[in-house]
């Protein structure tokens, strides 16, 4: 479990096809003394397992699965954003997050505004009831909130801090993005499925 409260962004070292599926080596966190094998991160909104690991950089394998509905099956980013998973000393500062990727979104436009970015992304319109304004959603493994929904499209506004501090602000119109719905929604919208059709 994550709260989309991203503390580290981490460059891609490498990226190598193999049997399995794909093999990534990425930079490790500095502070990150304690990292164990088998520990779960969130990478780009993506909850990896850590399969080794060196004094300076860890590795991840991505199964076909992975590759398939996430980002990562089409464009290796150069740096990713990073999360561990919460413990129960921590301050919960986001939403639950499950690093269970339901959809790779398409940024439709960035507009730069009154010292914010407000960032449209499109999604598949299958997915449109688990979007509503001033909702839940996580982007590339950030916690964010909906400021506005059309159609296909939903808006979040980026703060310079969360630009700062995440892969985000490196997004442009076409960058292809990783998006989580709220899991409470999720839960929801299933228990209500008998009823959808009376």
């Amino acid at each position: 479990m994550f709260t989309g409260i991203i503390t580290a962004t981490a460059e891609v070292l490498s990226a190598e096809k193999n049997p399995r599926g794909l093999a990534l080596k990425v930079v490790r966190p500095k502070n990150w003394t304690d990292l164990q094998a088998g520990e779960s991160i969130n990478s780009d909104g993506v909850c990896l397992t850590v399969e080794s690991q060196d004094a300076a950089s860890y590795s991840y394998q991505l199964v076909p699965e992975t590759l398939a509905k996430t980002t990562f099956g089409q464009s290796v980013p150069k740096a990713i954003n990073l999360e561990r998973s919460l413990q129960t000393s921590d301050r919960f500062g986001g939403h639950f997050v499950q690093g269970h990727v339901d959809t790779v979104g398409t940024v439709k436009e960035l507009v730069q505004s009154k010292g914010e970015v407000r960032l449209v992304i499109n999604f598949d319109t299958k997915y449109r009831q688990l979007v509503v304004d001033k909702g839940s959603i996580t982007v590339n493994g950030v916690a964010l909130t909906v400021t506005e929904t059309n159609g296909n499209s939903f808006g979040v506004a980026l703060i310079p801090y969360t630009l700062e501090h995440t892969n985000l602000g490196s997004l442009a119109k076409g960058s292809l993005v990783n998006l989580e719905f709220d899991v409470i929604g999720k839960y929801i919208t299933k228990a209500l499925e008998p009823y959808a059709a009376r």
